[in-house]
């Protein structure tokens, strides 16, 4: 399934659609169950889902303090998709818990649709969760080099690989760009591949000339297909294959230095003892 969800011009990520419907779930569960006490019960979950959010961002930053450090305005931009689900979900459940003991709410009730929410939303992300594909769609996707000769992604097999999906025309691509130059300069145990979709190869080496002159593996996909067929023509699109060639990870929007270096290090072999 395509980690994203089209509706008219606007794309969401799969994980952000869950979350929704989690929210809307414990929500709806809340009128059901709630009766009179139905406002206290959605009040204490609005709170919940906000303590929760805050602490799965705090977790995140905290993770990844150290390229934090280096940039600390990152931390403020939430675009990066950079939370730690289950320290949210945990925070959430202490903050209901507490709530509960309180009687701030009838507590079966109360209990019963945090139940309702957090099994949507954990059942959700496994379901719709990308699964690794040891022949990604990608592989058959007609490429070339910015010379205008054939290429492939077979080029770039026996490392950890990372391609972005990316356009000059698109400003999360542009606010990303450099996160990747340096990522790319600083791991050379990871294969970087900048696949531009649907733009003329003159266009593409004017903008990297003039924006990302260190960039190298750019790569065209002219037909923008790949964007179709991994991101639902969501851009930018950063897919993550293993060494093997298996897709592990797919995040669609944008991403900053500390979320693409949580990243990376999942599709890092585990070293030897």
């Amino acid at each position: 399934m395509s980690p994203a969800i089209r509706l008219g011009p606007l794309v969401f990520p799969t994980e952000l659609a869950v979350l929704i419907v989690a929210g809307a779930v414990g929500l709806l569960a809340a009128r059901l169950f709630g009766g009179k006490r139905a406002p206290d019960i959605s009040a204490v979950l609005w709170r919940a889902l906000l303590i929760g959010l805050v602490a799965a961002r705090l977790g995140f930053l905290w993770q990844t303090r150290e390229h934090i450090l280096q940039d600390p305005i990152q931390a403020l931009d939430i675009r990066d998709g950079g939370w730690t689900g289950m320290v949210g979900l945990a925070a959430a459940c202490a903050y209901v818990a507490y709530a509960a003991l309180r009687a701030m709410a009838p507590r079966p009730a109360l209990l019963g649709a945090l139940a309702l929410a957090a099994g949507t939303w954990l059942i959700g992300g496994q379901l719709l969760a990308p699964t690794p594909q040891p022949q990604p769609a990608l592989t058959a996707v007609a490429l070339q080099d910015l010379n205008g000769k054939p290429a492939a992604l077979a080029a770039f097999q026996g490392k950890p690989t990372v391609v972005n999906l990316w356009a000059s025309w698109c400003p999360p691509c542009r606010r990303e760009m450099p996160a990747f130059e340096r990522a790319q300069a600083a791991n050379p145990d990871i294969h970087f591949v900048f696949l531009n979709q649907g733009e003329t190869p003159d266009a593409v080496r004017q903008y990297l000339d003039q924006h990302a002159p260190s960039l190298t593996n750019a790569l065209l996909d002219p037909a923008g297909e790949a964007s179709r067929t991994m991101s639902n023509r969501g851009l930018p699109a950063t897919l993550f294959l293993d060494a093997d060639g298996r897709l592990m990870d797919v995040r669609v929007g944008e991403l900053s230095s500390a979320t693409l270096a949580q990243r990376l290090e999942a599709i890092r072999p585990v070293a030897a003892p």
